[in-house]
Order: structure tokens, then sequence, then C-alpha cells
């Protein structure tokens, strides 16, 4: 549980009791439809006249670039886990733990600027409302920050039936965008002139076609924002229902269902972004766009208000504002989602960290702290959620080009090192034009790191064992020894030969006056990813030399694995064992660091502090003897 811990909001579901995929696209297309919101005003503020073949250009990187990328990471990583799973089975060691943080940090970037952003766009629907500019606006900022206390304030209460919620909003949505792309698209086939005029624009801008897809293809990475919602995609996929037949190894009906559902986000939305783009950039002037102007932010707004007039654009401009402000809901459920799949059971996280409500209250507040950096202005966070989008994107890309070549599938393999090779560029010209985002990533990344360490440091101590795993011989050990006195050797093996034990318990006899006629049981620890902070602790009984009994230990710390043996043995006999060390040479303070980066080092001290934290009650701890 402790190693698959699933995280407040996203427990998965039994196949009987999961959701149509279709629903479940639902909760993730709040994030993913909501920024027709906003989209078509940044393709027309990065692009001009070329908007709707730089959504073109999108759209196929989209249909032929991360939707493949994302049904393979589906079929590798069906319980939620996404591609920061798929990356961490790669690394070992203290190295696959700072890259997960790396990838943490970037993926808090994207789900946090979600909220502000999405927020902050609700807010500029709002503000630009025709019955209300004239009370609300200059006051954007206190706006989103309300709407984002809101939101706080929703989690703080329970967030429960979101899916129902969400499947009414979608639908209500993409509804009215029907709506409008029809009508727009009607008023420009009805005036010939605006297509005339828009292409002989674009002839005197670029002369011939390959220079329009070039300049489309450079400006590509600022459109990146249409990319978001896959990861979200992959996270919601315990939601899903699957077949009867499903395991938890191999859920094929989950997966199947997971592929359908982005597969038809990624095919509508495409849709979406084509056709408004075209009728956006056709039938708004370019200066419109700009900052202060009618359709900043908000181009279908804009284009509601204008041709269906000022009842159907106010219930267009709620719409936009609920599900904009439902989308930060799904990027804080997100979060709240992901950061307990691992910090915990990295030890890198406080206790309050498993509880909801602590985490809400700190995630809002950072959300306050961005939107008041930002000014709570669409066109400034747009740098930063497009780099945390890409990042996530391209780790997703890497990580199934690496599961590709591992199943020898060579093609699949060439295809992926493309596609990745695409996202690499398109990240990299992004952080180089706006580096803003990436400049929020490292904050959050050195604000995960610094936090994550000092929770280790202080949970230093703790018993870190999820379970107790004893073999038949092992077992019997314990038997033997539960009517006297059970004496165990804290043991460092080197050749495991005759003198070694023999010289051993000879020395813990001498030093801790031990009769001759009481028996001893050598106990050895085999670290083995001293990184992880929780682990089951494995234990094999073996007899070495046919005269002594060895219980061998697997696991990422060797005082915390002596610890709980002694305290299972004590649990399972009813008596209190003994554990006898020898000091170890060298500084105590590199012992400890020994012990922190490596699950070694001065172990007698150590595991006694493990079992005092373990047991308050003295006369009920094991006892520990150093000589």
């Amino acid at each position: 549980m402790a190693k698959q811990h699933p995280g407040p909001h996203a427990q998965a579901t039994d196949q009987q009791h999961g959701q149509r995929w279709w629903r479940v696209m639902c909760l993730t297309g709040l994030d993913y439809f909501s920024t027709l919101g906003y989209q078509p005003g940044i393709a027309a503020l990065a692009a001009g006249l070329l908007s709707p073949i730089a959504t073109i250009v999108l759209v196929a990187v989209t249909l032929l670039g991360a939707l493949p990328v994302y049904r393979r990471v589906a079929q590798e990583s069906p319980h939620g886990e996404g591609s920061i799973a798929m990356l961490e089975r790669l690394l070992s060691f203290w190295k696959g733990k700072l890259f997960v943080l790396a990838l943490l940090g970037f993926a808090a970037t994207d789900f946090l600027i979600t909220i502000t952003l999405s927020a902050a766009d609700a807010t500029a629907h709002l503000v630009e409302n025709p019955h209300l500019t004239s009370v609300l606006s200059g006051h954007q900022v206190l706006i989103t920050l309300l709407l984002i206390a809101l939101l706080g304030g929703v989690f703080l209460k329970g967030f429960s039936e979101a899916i129902g919620v969400a499947v009414v909003l979608v639908a209500v949505y993409l509804t009215l965008n029907v709506v409008v792309v029809a009508v727009g698209l009607w008023h420009v086939l009805t005036a010939p002139s605006v297509i005339t005029d828009w292409t002989n624009a674009l002839s005197v801008e670029h002369s011939n076609p390959i220079a329009m897809i070039g300049v489309a293809l450079v400006v590509f990475p600022k459109l990146a924002l249409g990319l978001s919602g896959f990861e979200t995609g992959v996270a919601v996929m315990p939601h899903i229902e699957g077949d009867p037949d499903d395991t938890e190894d191999r859920p094929t009906g989950r997966i199947r269902g997971a592929r359908k559902l982005l597969t038809t986000a990624a095919v509508i939305m495409s849709c979406f972004l084509i056709t408004t783009s075209f009728i956006t950039t056709l039938l708004i002037p370019a200066a419109d766009f700009e900052a202060g102007g009618p359709a900043n932010g908000r181009a279908l707004a804009y284009l509601a208000h204008h041709y269906l007039g000022g009842a159907f654009g106010s219930v267009y401009d709620l719409s936009t504002i609920a599900i904009l402000w439902f989308a930060g809901a799904s990027a804080m459920a997100g979060l709240l989602n992901l950061m307990p799949r691992y910090l915990p059971r990295y030890g890198m996280a406080p206790h309050w960290a498993r509880a909801v409500r602590p985490m809400v209250l700190v995630l809002t507040a950072i959300a306050f702290l961005v939107t008041w950096l930002f000014d709570a202005n669409v066109d400034k966070q747009g740098g930063a959620y497009a780099t945390g989008v890409l990042v996530l994107i391209t780790s997703a890309a890497i990580a199934v080009t690496i599961a590709a070549r591992a199943a020898r599938q060579r093609n699949w393999t060439i295809g992926f090192a493309v596609i990745a090779a695409v996202f690499v560029y398109t990240t990299a010209v992004n952080i180089a034009e706006r580096p803003d985002g990436v400049k929020i990533g490292a904050c959050f990344i050195a604000g995960i790191v610094l936090v994550s360490l000092a929770s280790r440091l202080a949970r230093a101590f703790e018993l870190r064992v999820t379970d107790v795993q004893l073999d038949e011989v092992a077992e019997r050990f314990v038997r033997d020894t539960a009517h006297r006195t059970i004496r165990f050797i804290a043991n460092e093996p080197a050749g495991r030969d005759l003198a070694e034990y023999r010289d051993k318990v000879h020395q813990i006899r001498a030093d801790n006056d031990i009769p001759v006629e009481d028996d001893l049981v050598f106990v050895e620890v085999t670290v083995l990813d001293p990184s992880d902070f929780e682990a089951e602790l494995k234990v094999r009984g073996e007899v070495l030399h046919d005269r002594y009994r060895v219980l061998t230990l697997e696991h990422s710390s060797v005082p915390n694995a002596l610890a709980a043996i002694l305290l299972h043995v004590r649990d399972t006999t009813g008596q209190l064992p003994h554990i006898y060390f020898e000091w170890t040479e060298g500084n105590p303070f590199a012992q400890f660091l020994r012990f922190f980066l490596f699950g070694q080092g001065e172990v007698a001290p150590v595991t006694r502090e493990v079992l005092r934290e373990a047991e308050s009650d003295r006369s009920r701890r094991p006892r520990v003897h150093v000589g």
C-alpha cells in the first residue's frame, strides 16, 4: 500500500464500479477542451495571419506525435502513474529519485499554472462581458484570487461526483462552441471577400506556400498549449471501467478504454482547433487580439457576442467561466494524486502531506503567489504553462522510445525517436523564447528537492518497513528460540567462512559476558536500493558450516531492517530479543551521512533510535548491546 499510494482522489476503482470511458474523457476534457477559451487568441498573437496553418501543424503533431505516445503510455502504465513511473523504472539509486523530483517539478508547473491560467482566463471572460465591464474592470487580480480561493474551498469541503459535473460542463461547452463555429463558418463562406482578403494578405507577407509552412513550424512551439491534457488523460485511467476478466497486472479493458478516450479527445479537439483558428483569424481584426483588446484571451467569446447577441454571449461566457474554473479543479486533483504516488515512499514528504486539506492550503497559497507575480495575465503565463506541458510530453516520448527498444520493436522505436526529437526541439525553442517557464519550473524543482531532503532528514529514524516476510527456515529459527532468551549478533559479512563466524562469536561473548550455553543467531543485512524509504523486509534463514544459524535480511537500510526484525520477533514470540554490536570506527557525522545516503554507517545507535521512535514503552523495547 505504501509503495502504491494512489493519492486521495485517484483510488483505483475495480472494474465493476468504474466509469465508461467517454464519461472519464469529460473529466480530462476539463483541462483539454477548456484551452479553447484562450488557445485561438494565443495562436493569433503568435502566428498572425498564419494562425490556421500553424494550428494545422499543431494538430498534425497532436495526432501523429502526442497521441501515439500516450496510447503507448496507457499500455505501459495502466494504473495512472503516467510516463514518470516508466522513467523511474529505468533509473535506480539517488539519480532516479532526483530525476523523478525534477519531473515532478515540471508537473507541478503544468498543473499549478493550469489552475492560475484557467482562473485568469475565466476572469477575462467575466470582466470583458459587455454587461459587467464597467463594474469589474481593473479588479482582475482580485477576482482571480477569489476564484482560486473558491476552488480551494471546494477541496477543503470535499471533492466528489466530479465526473458527473464534468460531463454536464463539457457537453454544454462543446455544444455552444459548435454553434459559434457554425455561425462563424457561415459568415466566412457567405462573404467571399473575407477569404480573398486573407489569402491576399498571406501572399504579401509570405512569398510562397513553402515559406508559410516554414514560418508555421518556427512559431509552432508558441502554440504548445493546445497539447495540454494528455498527461491528465493517463492519470485518470484508474477511473475507467474495465472488462470483467481484467486483472490488476493486465487490465486489458481499462487500457482499451483509455486509448479510446485519448483518441476521441484528440480528434474532437483537433477539429475545434482548426475551425476556431480559421474563423477567429478571418473575422476578428488583428488589433483586437493585442493586450487590452476585446478579443485578447477570449476570441470565441468575442465572436459569440458579436454574431449571436448579448444573451447568447453571456451564456457562452458563463459556460466558459465554469469549465475554466473547473479545469483548475481537475489540475488540483491531479496534483493531490501525483505527489502522494512518489514523495511518501521516497520519505520526501512530511506526514501531513498525505492529508488532503493541508496540501490544498499549500497549493492554494502557491497559486495565489503565481497569480500575483503574473498579474492574473493569461499571455504572461502561457510560456510557463507550455514549458510544463512540453517537458512532460517530451519525457513521455523518450520513455516510450526506450520501452519500444526494450521490446525489440524496431519500427516503433524509430517512430517514437523521431517524435521525441520533435518534442525536444519544441521544448528547447519554447525555453529559449520564453524562459519564464523553465525559471518557474526550476523554482518548483528546487522547492520540492529542498523540502524533500529536509523531510527525509526529519524522518530518518522512522521504522521504514512495510511488511516482514520470513521463509520457512527463518520462521523455524524464531520459533525454536521462543522459550528462552533470544540473542542476535549483527554481522557485516565478509568472506562468510568458518573463521569469520567463530571469531565473531568469541568476540561478542567476551565483550558482553554471554554464557557459553546461550544460543546466538547471526543477523546479516543486504542493502538493496538505499534511496528507497519504505520497502518490504525479506528474511531468509540458513545454516552455515553446519553450526551457525544466520538470518539474511534484504532491505534499503541496515538499522531499519534490524529494528524491524527485532520488533517482529518480539511480537511473534512474546519475548524481548537482544542484539549485539561492535562499535564502528570513524567520524560520527560521516557515519550518519553513510546511513542517510547508503543505508549503512554507525548501525548500533541508529538501530536503537529507530526502536525508540517505534516503541515508546521502554519495558517493551528490544535490548541493544554495544561492545
